[in-house]
């Protein structure tokens, strides 16, 4: 038997942020993934997805010597801008800036790709004498009493850890273990997701260009082969995404230059496609004996606003406050963790939930109105300024 402080149950972004940053703290950490990470963006399996952490969350990056790593491959995004081109010529025809100088002299955040973050995550770990990562291994059983928790592996090992910590996403194994519920949120959509490299400078801006079906979402990154670059999340119907994925290069590129009205002039695809399914998820704890939900074994929402990870690391700061107040995977620490944490987490998954919804309609009436709503939004500077803090996580 293998004892230890802690044992993550998933090796993904946010289960290998909390095994460094519980392992910078001093605890002594178990970090279990079933599939072997892709840090490579040429290799087969890589994920080509990109994420954009919001400021708020550099402080956990930081204390886990993960920023000083990532910082140096991170693109700033300093405005979000929406467009609206859902009338009749689909073309812009309103154009909206929210500027992180409106409320901060930060930038919104920063973003990087997604087999970046494995590359430079698993390398901070191996600095770490006190953090174990294992890979081709996964959580299979849970046995919870109230001095500890015992996991059984894929590899028949068992492990005695005074707190698990559950980020082994959707589908978690620990969280149907506990019986814990969720609800699922469907729409009817899949995400498409590619790099591309094209003439005008993004200037530091994501943009979302709404339409129907959901947005399309240009997210800078840093220049490519000297070419400015920016991911590409698509999203709409999941027969037309599916569609999409498969049209032949030229096909492909007439149909990303019509989607993104040449905002960024013409687009160059500079990477394989890769398909991902929408959904919002939400459990309805997160937390039971000795074992915490973080990131999506806890809440999964659709790629709007840069929120799925950044919930996820403002769960993993909430656990590291709490552990330095409390017996570590106590049912004091977890009951209120679960308290701090769920109904903002609730309230951020109904929101994007209906955010999402907003973009996806084709009908006229609905769409002018969605562009009425924007408009209105942005035109109110306390209003405006309000919602950028919220999304920040930031009062």
């Amino acid at each position: 038997m293998i004892t230890t402080d802690i044992l993550i149950s998933g090796g993904g972004v946010a289960g290998l942020t909390a095994a460094a940053a519980f392992g910078s703290a001093g605890y002594n950490v178990l970090c279990v993934e079933p599939t072997p990470p892709v840090t490579d963006a040429d290799a087969e399996g890589a994920d080509l997805r990109t994420t954009a952490f919001l400021h708020p969350s550099v402080r956990v990056l930081a204390a886990a010597g993960l920023w000083q790593r990532l910082e140096p491959f991170a693109a700033p995004l300093q405005i979000m801008r929406i467009i609206d081109a859902g009338g009749a010529a689909q073309e812009p025809r309103l154009i909206k800036d929210f500027d992180a100088a409106d409320i901060s002299h930060q930038p919104f955040g920063w973003n990087l790709p997604n087999w970046l973050l494995r590359r430079e995550m698993l390398a901070r770990i191996a600095e770490l004498p006190n953090v174990t990562f294992r890979s081709a291994v996964a959580t299979t059983g849970l046995l919870t009493r109230t001095a500890q928790a015992r996991v059984t592996l894929s590899d028949a090992t068992t492990v005695a850890a005074r707190l698990v910590i559950a980020a082994d996403g959707r589908a978690s194994t620990m969280r149907a273990a506990l019986n814990i519920p969720v609800r699922t949120f469907r729409y009817g959509q899949k995400a498409l997701t590619f790099a591309v490299t094209h003439k005008v400078p993004h200037q530091n801006i994501s943009t979302e260009i709404h339409r129907t079906g959901g947005p399309f979402t240009l997210v800078p990154l840093p220049d490519r082969d000297s070419m400015p670059s920016s991911a590409v999340v698509w999203m709409d119907t999941g027969p037309e995404i599916l569609r999409l994925a498969a049209l032949p290069a030229l096909e492909f590129a007439a149909a990303i230059n019509a989607r993104s009205c040449l905002i960024l002039g013409p687009l160059t695809l500079a990477s394989r496609r890769a398909v991902w399914p929408i959904i919002a998820q939400l459990a309805a704890r997160m937390s039971g004996e000795r074992v915490a939900l973080m990131a999506e074994a806890a809440h999964v929402v659709p790629p709007i606003g840069a929120q799925g990870l950044n919930m996820s690391l403002a769960d993993l700061a909430t656990l590291l406050d709490l552990a330095g107040t409390h017996d570590l995977g106590s049912t004091a620490m977890l009951d209120t963790y679960h308290r701090l944490r769920h109904p903002e987490v609730t309230a951020r998954v109904l929101g994007i939930d209906a955010l999402n919804r907003a973009s996806m309609p084709s009908a006229p009436p609905l769409r002018d109105l969605r562009a009425g709503a924007l408009n209105l939004l942005h035109s109110i500077a306390p209003l405006r300024k309000t919602l950028m803090k919220a999304g920040l996580g930031v009062s």
